[in-house]
């Protein structure tokens, strides 16, 4: 089955204009002074999609232009132990990462890949450009996996003191290229590295935050969570780990 490109259109919040996406968007061209935007899709409802794999069961809440291989979508279950430990009822734990016995199979570990499927989903597959993305560790690693798999040219920005945290479970095909800034450098040269490199036109800067396909990428978690329970949760808590953190 040919996928067909998710409808939807952005809306810039401060403003609350809705525009058409001229395809790589980061923020409203009319806006008179900076902000985000979001995805306003045209199915309003909430409808996974059991006719696509991984993370883009979720697709009519993606803002993609076709599927990528090899994804993952978070896994939530209702917890015994740890509510058990907490003397809770109703406790569900969402898993963005990788623990097979669980069915999390998200092979970087990171739920940056939901971010990475996404933004990469986002780019026609005849894009010419070069996607340039910084970071200083998991987000790296997830486009790496990502745009390796699926044959996307990528340049991946980070400080060479972070080298370390790229490592793979298999080789990564040379159309991903990584540079490293010099040693005691940190993130934010990773960022003006990056920066310069887009000032060619033939990159294409990913944009962090400002990409709405990053964070509607991220969002899934609280979707997987929503078909699960059934209803939106009545409290959330995001686990945070520091970079010497097992997960």
């Amino acid at each position: 089955m040919k996928f067909q490109p998710t409808e939807y259109k952005l809306m810039d919040v401060g403003t609350g204009r809705v525009f058409e996406d001229s395809g790589w968007n980061l923020a409203d061209p009319q806006a008179p002074a900076p902000s985000l935007v979001r995805a306003v899709y045209a199915n309003e409802k909430f409808t996974p999609r059991d006719n696509l794999k991984g993370l883009y069961r979720y697709a009519d809440w993606l803002p993609i232009k076709r599927t990528l291989k090899k994804s993952h979508a978070p896994v939530t279950y209702k917890s015994k132990g740890l509510a058990d430990l907490l003397e809770m009822d109703n406790l569900f734990i969402t898993l963005s990462g990788y623990v097979p016995k669980k069915g999390a199979r998200m092979e970087t570990c990171s739920f940056k890949e939901t971010e990475a499927f996404s933004v990469c989903a986002r780019l026609p597959k005849n894009d010419k450009h070069i996607l340039v993305v910084q970071s200083a560790g998991n987000t790296a690693r997830a486009f790496a996996r990502v745009c390796s798999d699926n044959d996307i040219p990528i340049v991946i920005c980070i400080p060479n003191d972070n080298i370390s945290d790229l490592w793979f479970t298999r080789r990564i095909k040379p159309c991903v290229k990584v540079i490293a800034t010099p040693h005691g450098t940190d993130y934010y040269d990773a960022i003006a590295l990056g920066e310069k490199l887009c000032k060619d036109s033939r990159y294409l800067a990913e944009g962090g935050a400002k990409n709405v396909a990053r964070r509607d990428g991220m969002g899934t978690t609280i979707l997987s969570a929503v078909e699960t329970i059934g209803r939106i949760p009545d409290a959330y808590f995001q686990a945070v780990g520091d970079r010497k953190s097992v997960v």
